[in-house]
């Protein structure tokens, strides 16, 4: 049997579009349906389109993760993808997910299977993550790359949002996650290295939904729409670069520049708070070499938002700026996962 997206027994977790409830739009990574099948196969319904890379749809079928590629070839085509097969009979369970960030966006139009059981519940728990490639999984599988400098040639093959260090800490606390992360994000616009030659930063995607020109229009997030108890915020690795010239010569030490980031990171924080109604913010960077300037930046803006009422907590891991100077293997956001739940549940909740 085909099931359209509106069906009442399937859920969904993310920043998705719905203005069309028969065809939704996927733009950030780690955004995922949710559903109980009934059946001994699986089939996906989908438009993808890809803007570079090698890519492909994440899924956790009855626990098990299942890699299902996407040829470019096919951009822009309806498309009904096998999942999974030649399974027991009876009741399974299945996320379907993004996993890429911006290099791809996707709209899901359905799934077959035999039925569709009870919608599976989303914890009451809400977490929310803005970040980079870090936060997006980036490399993470490439498993012979620890603590060296990525692989060559790798054009996303290697990336997996599912196993982030915030993915992962979503779960440990037994919460859901909108993780509104992207590759090479900086604050600024200009800075950092997402979307050469034309560098958009955060300050532009955090309160949208398409968040990337090749998705199409810039369109605006409802931030009624999802109110966190926890947001994780794990930027300031990439805000060296700037984009003007092209070169790693933003020097966080210099008074005028550092009051200047401070002051647009300390804004981005008060508009959270309060549209969410005082939440708790949890500010840190990670274990990717970075210089550790930033982070006494970081802990500057964490005094300067306790004094103004908001709950701001610093978070340095064991290992903060000196384990890899490539992207963080699985092993590391393991670590740091484990780490920054710990801290959380000490310090945060």
């Amino acid at each position: 049997m085909f099931f359209l997206p509106d069906n009442e027994k399937i859920n969904y977790m993310g920043r998705i579009e719905f203005s069309d409830p028969k065809a939704p739009v996927f733009y950030f990574a780690g955004s995922q349906i949710l559903f109980d099948f009934s059946g001994t196969s699986l089939k996906i319904k989908l438009n993808n389109h890809t803007v570079w890379g090698e890519v492909s749809l994440g899924a956790i079928i009855d626990g098990e993760m299942i890699k299902v590629q996407l040829q470019a070839e096919n951009n822009d085509k309806d498309m009904t993808l096998t999942v999974a097969e030649n399974l027991a009979a009876g009741k399974h369970t299945a996320v379907i997910y993004k996993k890429h960030a911006g290099n791809q966006f996707f709209v899901f139009k359905g799934i077959e299977a035999d039925g569709l059981l009870e919608k599976p519940e989303l914890p009451s728990f809400k977490v929310e993550a803005y970040g980079d490639s870090v936060c997006a999984g980036e490399v993470i599988e490439a498993a012979d790359y620890v603590g060296k400098c990525d692989p060559e040639g790798h054009n996303s093959r290697y990336d997996n949002v599912w196993n982030s260090f915030v993915m992962q800490t979503a779960r440990n606390l037994g919460g859901q996650i909108h993780n509104i992360c992207q590759g090479g994000i900086a604050l600024f616009n200009g800075t950092g290295y997402f979307h050469s030659p034309d560098y958009i930063g955060l300050e532009t995607t955090y309160d949208k939904l398409c968040y990337f020109p090749e998705g199409g229009e810039l369109t605006p997030w409802d931030f009624k729409r999802y109110i966190p108890d926890l947001v994780i915020i794990a930027i300031g690795q990439n805000d060296k670069h700037n984009g003007i010239t092209d070169s790693d010569d933003i020097d966080i030490a210099d008074p005028a520049y550092r009051e200047k980031w401070k002051t647009a990171y300390k804004k981005f924080v008060l508009d959270l708070n309060e549209k969410y109604g005082s939440p708790k913010f949890v500010l840190t960077t990670t274990v990717l070499m970075h210089d550790a300037e930033w982070d006494k930046a970081i802990d500057e803006i964490k005094d300067e938002l306790n004094a103004a009422g908001v709950k701001a907590y610093h978070n340095l891991f064991t290992r903060n700026g000196t384990a890899t100077p490539g992207h963080p293997r699985l092993a590391e956001h393991n670590e740091m996962a484990e780490e920054l739940t710990a801290f959380i549940r000490k310090n945060v909740l």
